[in-house]
């Protein structure tokens, strides 16, 4: 018997020959002049297009969303042409592919800024985080608050993105509003003081993400628009102080404007919460209707038992991707899993990126 993760899904209006998903995989090997992927990254994707969707790395989505050395974006037209050619290998292998839009918000530094200014945020508060500049690592910088008038430019260079995304082929667009990014810090009242339209009631903390997800909707369509949140998780020192209210708000939303799917970091690893943890997911997870993609570190066990029992529709898988471009192939068999160096994870060239054997190369040799 086939296992229900191998067989063949659907999010939105995209169909999935498996209900494996490669996970966002930040690696820091675009181009340091252009910030655009190139020939490494053509063949990185086409590697891996077995998957039955992959998005990408987090893409940012203006000079200003970029939050560490050498990460893609999506706003110039050598990016544009760089992310076309990853599409078509990946369409050549008969995959499917989603672009993460990505806007860092206050996890930057002024080296990473235009005119080394200061990085923006809902408000001016730091956060407890570092990044990676060409000096290597260092405390991210004091960002300033975004303007209310600002609003409207950033609703753009999101709508702009997806544009951008369209004309390179991507089946669909992610918007990425966890992990303690822009979008992220909208909505959390750690990071969020503002007594404006956007900030104080969660109606209002929500505010931006539903006005991004408005804007890339008409661009993509509801059916080829994702979102990834990640409402019990804390990073870089980002707190909420009533999580399941403000989440309870958004998703509805979320679920209204019928997005393809929900993509949930969710706490703990290989699915396995606390029980109080388990049944604030378990109850978030109910307010949306579309498609629901689990992301906790699961391995195949655990993966095929959620898919089964219908509590995910799909199952990302982050690091195993790293070290195995065949990994549905392996996960099928329940063969061994290459192990990914650590060391070459991010930065660097070929070396951690493109070498990892397949199954049938590890036989050949």
């Amino acid at each position: 018997m086939t296992e229900k993760l191998f067989t063949p899904g659907k999010l939105g209006d995209v169909e999935l020959k498996n209900r494996v998903v490669m996970a966002p995989l930040t690696r820091n090997r675009a181009s340091k002049q252009g910030d655009a992927p190139y020939d490494i990254h053509v063949e990185y994707y086409r590697q891996r297009a077995g998957a039955g969707l992959i998005i990408t790395e987090a893409t940012q989505i203006t000079p200003e969303g970029k939050g560490y050395i050498q990460t893609p974006g999506i706003y110039s037209r050598e990016q544009i042409d760089g992310w076309k050619k990853v599409v078509n290998a990946v369409h050549g292998e008969g995959g499917k592919i989603a672009l993460q839009l990505w806007h860092v918000g206050r996890i930057s530094h002024v080296s990473l800024q235009e005119n080394g200014q200061k990085p923006v945020a809902p408000s001016a508060i730091k956060a407890d985080a570092q990044t990676v500049t060409e000096e290597g690592f260092v405390d991210v910088s004091e960002p300033r608050a975004l303007e209310a008038d600002e609003m409207p430019r950033i609703v753009d260079d999101y709508r702009r993105a997806a544009q951008n995304a369209k004309e390179a082929g991507f089946d669909m667009v992610e918007i990425h509003a966890a992990n303690g990014y822009l979008l992220d810090q909208f909505i959390r009242d750690g990071a969020n003081k503002r007594d404006d339209a956007y900030g104080g009631s969660p109606e209002n903390r929500a505010r931006l993400i539903l006005e991004v997800v408005d804007a890339v909707t008409e661009v993509y369509g509801a059916g080829r628009t994702g979102i990834r949140l990640s409402p019990l998780i804390e990073v870089a020192g980002l707190k909420d102080s009533d999580p399941m209210t403000v989440y309870s708000y958004l998703i509805p939303e979320l679920s209204r404007r019928g997005l393809a799917y929900l993509h949930m970091v969710e706490p703990g690893t290989k699915g396995d919460m606390d029980q109080e943890l388990g049944q604030q997911t378990a109850r978030l997870r109910e307010l949306f209707d579309g498609a629901y993609i689990a992301n906790a570190g699961y391995d195949r066990a655990s993966a095929i038992r959620v898919v089964a029992s219908g509590q995910a529709d799909v199952v990302a898988f982050g690091r195993p991707y790293i070290a195995n471009p065949d990994l549905v192939r392996r996960l099928e068999l329940d063969a061994e899993l290459n192990e990914g160096d650590q060391a070459t994870y991010y930065g660097g060239g070929v070396e951690g990126y493109l070498d990892y054997p397949t199954l049938e190369a590890q036989k050949a040799a």
